[in-house]
């Protein structure tokens, strides 16, 4: 089969490497990087590292509004689907790429398969919740990370082409973990002890374009008096600038660049605590073993908050306070991750080109 997979931003880049992988020995894959996320910390990095080969497309859409992004996105898209004409094309996650991916192959008629399908937080007002919605409604294949997500499918009337596979990231990080354990120096770097310091990632509109929100996360974080390391999302810090908030950043917060996905692994990996408004740091957080404080009200990995390894605080300065000194998740430690889902995904998909 002819495949065209269909990646931009920093998360589909790590679902991306073992999919390809398992792709590209029986199936030819037409890789196209929308360019979403383009700061080299965010993008290329990821493609050296995560040894992904190297796309066939790259379009150049950048930054902008949604409908802006998510429009440049879908134009493009559909030149390269019509001067290719593959069999499939494959969407991962929730952004606007993954949107434009789907709605381009639809509109030409082109099946869809959605890997990280039937994920809901049930807020409408994220972006991602928007995307990820659609995208299943007008996918033939759904690749579903666990059995919440086979019902939230249900729920909605969703129930051909639905596929429990398990998720693709666990595949990523075990593959991965060995190798940012002896190559990566981050903890050197920066000087911290393992489980003695903490992890910090912010990055959602709902918190950065917030002043309030964003004053009592980095109050928080200040009065615990860890030290804290805080790869800065670009836009992220193009906020924390403009509002003044970077020049009165407590001096336990360690700010640093974005990392790569090995630094970036090994960071969390020995990290006491991790806290974070990104969907797919509270899943590797779970799969690393280290307790997540999600700054949000909600999740998408509703699993990982059952399981009582990740704890939903919003923006409440007392909250994070309170769970940063005593937030301390049970023993047992369920696994709720299916492992082998890149294999399986590419099973699946033979099978779909072969009429099974």
């Amino acid at each position: 089969m002819k495949i065209v997979s269909i990646v931009g931003a920093r998360p589909q880049f790590i679902k991306c490497a073992p999919v390809s992988r398992e792709f590209r020995r029986e199936h030819q894959e037409v890789l196209v990087h929308t360019g979403q996320h383009y700061d080299p910390e965010m993008s290329d990095v990821f493609f050296g590292e995560l040894e992904i080969p190297k796309p066939d497309y790259h379009l150049g859409t950048g930054s902008g509004s949604h409908g802006k992004q998510t429009g440049e996105c879908l134009l493009k898209i559909e030149e390269v689907l019509l001067k290719e004409m593959p069999d499939l094309v494959l969407v991962y996650g929730d952004t606007n790429s993954t949107l434009a991916g789907g709605l381009a192959a639809a509109k030409l008629h082109v099946p869809v398969a959605h890997v990280e399908a039937g994920l809901r937080s049930f807020d409408r007002t994220m972006p991602e919740e928007v995307n990820r919605v659609l995208v299943d409604h007008l996918s033939d294949l759904l690749f579903c990370p666990t059995r919440t997500a086979v019902d939230n499918l249900r729920t909605e009337g969703i129930t051909k082409g639905v596929f429990l596979t398990g998720d693709v990231m666990v595949d990523a990080l075990e593959y991965n973990r060995g190798i940012a354990r002896e190559r990566s120096m981050i903890l050197e770097r920066y000087s911290l002890i393992s489980g003695r310091y903490l992890v910090l990632t912010i990055h959602r509109p709902s918190n950065t374009d917030n002043r309030k929100h964003m004053e009592n996360i980095i109050q928080a974080i200040g009065e615990c008096g860890l030290p804290t390391l805080f790869p800065v999302h670009p836009r992220t810090k193009k906020y924390l600038i403009s509002s003044g908030l970077w020049e009165r950043m407590p001096g336990n917060i360690i700010t640093c660049e974005p990392l790569g996905y090995l630094d970036m692994l090994a960071a969390m990996g020995s990290a006491g605590k991790i806290l974070t408004d990104s969907g797919g740091v509270q899943k590797e957080a779970y799969l690393l073993s280290v307790p997540c404080i999600t700054l949000r009200e909600n999740t998408e990995w509703v699993e990982t908050v059952e399981a009582g390894w990740n704890v939903l605080v919003g923006a409440d300065r007392k909250k994070i306070e309170a769970m940063v000194k005593d937030f301390l998740p049970p023993g047992e430690h369920p696994d709720l991750f299916r492992r082998g889902a890149s294999g399986r995904i590419a099973e699946l998909i033979g099978e779909y080109g072969n009429g099974v």
